[in-house]
């Protein structure tokens, strides 16, 4: 994949995961990038691994005031902001009636309104400047109810109907908008549903890597891509099922006993290596 046009690029959940493989590749390609991330010793590490066209700075999400510091930050270090992609994210595992109140509002707060604060903090930038793409890393739980993670999906349900209505708003600007459905991904958040019981659905399907990920994710900013799905083969029966709970009550039990199986096995496996 090669790069026709520098960029830089802000990238927020930069210190690890789909973040932290996604700024690898897109300094390899060229661009410069300013890593975001509430852990910013992360960050720093792995900007610091990728030379000049890198930079970190620390941001929550959450904060609009920290989200202006960072915007500002980006633009004195490189002169110019031209990509904005929205991928940190949080989540908390087990059934929703075990998952304390304050941690489904946490998980809305951070994968729901953390994106929207700077979505909305850097469209008025890229209005003023005439020019700038929005990108947002959601998942395919935004098309499933899903099990042992409900407030993660249901922050990412809506967050990709925000995403297509701010879209469709800003439709006669010069403004992009893409969206990305990442499938299971190895990442600590994966890690973490690992150990849950309740999160075996994660594990239905096979996992993928971050590297995959941005690879999707780079191609998807440079083609300007509308919405992608991963792994696409997949993504018309996800989507389908997804809008038929009937059919999933019929089906779950089976996807379930799939997922424990597979979550066994990594755990397993995992315990093997240590």
């Amino acid at each position: 994949m090669k790069s026709r046009k520098q960029q830089v690029i802000l990238l927020t959940g930069a210190a690890s995961g789909i973040g932290a493989a996604s700024a690898r590749l897109a300094v390899s390609l060229g661009h410069q990038v300013m890593l975001a991330d509430v852990n910013i010793e992360g960050a720093r590490k792995i900007a610091e691994s990728l030379g000049e066209n890198a930079a970190a700075v620390n941001l929550d999400i959450r904060s609009s005031a920290q989200w202006e510091k960072v915007l500002d930050a980006t633009i004195k270090r490189f002169g110019r902001l031209d990509v904005l992609v929205n991928n940190a994210a949080i989540v908390f595992t087990g059934y929703a009636r075990d998952v304390p109140l304050e941690h489904h509002q946490r998980t809305i707060e951070t994968n729901f309104m953390g994106p929207v604060t700077g979505t909305l903090a850097v469209l008025r930038r890229f209005r003023e400047q005439g020019y700038g793409h929005i990108v947002t890393v959601c998942s395919m739980t935004a098309f499933l109810p899903f099990p042992g993670i409900a407030s993660y999906g249901a922050s990412k349900q809506a967050l990709r109907a925000f995403h297509h209505a701010l879209a469709l708003e800003e439709r006669h600007t010069p403004i992009h908008f893409t969206i990305v459905h990442p499938t299971s991904t190895e990442t600590p958040m994966l890690e973490q549903e690992a150990q849950d019981d309740a999160s075996s659905l994660a594990f239905v399907s096979d996992v993928v890597t971050p590297e995959f990920v941005a690879e999707t994710l780079l191609t998807a900013i440079r083609k300007k891509s509308v919405e992608v799905f991963m792994p696409p083969e997949q993504a018309r029966a996800i989507r389908m099922l997804g809008t038929d709970p009937k059919k999933m009550r019929k089906l779950l039990d089976t996807m379930e006993t799939i997922g424990k199986d597979a979550q066994l096995a990594r755990r397993a496996a995992s315990s093997a290596h240590k």
